[in-house]
């Protein structure tokens, strides 16, 4: 098992890692190219990073004042959809400069304070309550998924990095949430997730005698399970009843199910 300590520093180093390379895909963008439309329906490129500079303020507010932030959230809880909406409709009316801005002084002020947290701190989220990595982990994934709908609106070319391996760990862990969330029971059994990461190794999670199973390259996993793509647009497979299940509600963020995304072509998931 790795060790704790450990872990939260790799995913710390890594979060710093994703926010970077989303820069430099944004920084260099004319004015128009920040109203360019994303996949996200209503969501241009400035949307999407006003989302990232909003939600990174959510999280630091829960890390220095956890009463504040449930109380925020509790009086969210009932229009979540549209209080995270009127957080990304805000920030895309700044200018783009003063945006960016935004979002690099309040992701280094998140970073800064959990990486001074104490081993064993908890905060409250949307969800569960995280810890520092998962909370770091958090918001690597969101960084990843919202810089795809960036450079899917650009036209950018991201070649994926090992730092995917904890976009699908978030995942695998937020199984059950993922059942809970739409209603159904989680299976009472333990699955086994195989994933070919970029460089060809393989990644494994949960026992490997496990009968349901979950195979594909890491990159086709983790954009289905940020809902950036449709089920049919990976090469994912599911072997087993419930494991066949997970692939059509899987979701790596907390709150309520997406509405994901419709087919669009491409490789081909299939069950056995």
């Amino acid at each position: 098992m790795a060790d704790p300590q450990s872990v939260r520093t790799t995913v710390l180093a890594d979060l710093r890692a994703e926010s970077d390379a989303l820069d430099d895909v944004v920084a260099g963008l004319k004015p128009e190219e920040w109203a360019r439309p994303t996949p996200a329906e209503g969501w241009t490129v400035g949307h999407q990073i006003a989302h990232l500079a909003w939600t990174d303020a959510q999280a630091l507010l829960a890390v220095e004042d956890a009463e504040a932030f449930a109380r925020e959230a509790g009086d969210a809880a009932a229009r979540l959809d549209s209080y995270v909406e009127d957080g990304a409709r805000e920030g895309a009316r700044l200018a783009p400069p003063v945006l960016l801005e935004r979002w690099r002084s309040g992701r280094a002020r998140l970073w800064a304070t959990l990486t001074g947290e104490p081993p064993g701190s908890r905060f409250p989220w949307y969800g569960p309550p995280m810890s520092t990595a998962s909370m770091a982990t958090g918001r690597l994934m969101e960084t990843w998924a919202h810089g795809e709908d960036i450079a899917d609106a650009l036209g950018v070319e991201r070649a994926p990095t090992p730092r995917l391996w904890h976009v699908a760990r978030i995942a695998f862990r937020a199984r059950d949430f993922a059942f809970a969330v739409h209603g159904r029971t989680p299976p009472g059994t333990e699955f086994r997730l195989e994933l070919t990461a970029p460089d060809g190794a393989l990644w494994t999670f949960g026992p490997d005698d496990a009968e349901q199973r979950v195979t594909g390259p890491a990159l086709d996993f983790c954009l289905l399970a940020v809902q950036r793509r449709h089920r049919d647009d990976v090469a994912v497979r599911a072997q087993g009843p419930d494991a066949d299940a997970w692939l059509s509600i899987a979701q790596a963020f907390a709150g309520p199910p997406g509405k994901g995304r419709p087919p669009r072509g491409g490789a081909e998931g299939s069950t056995s």
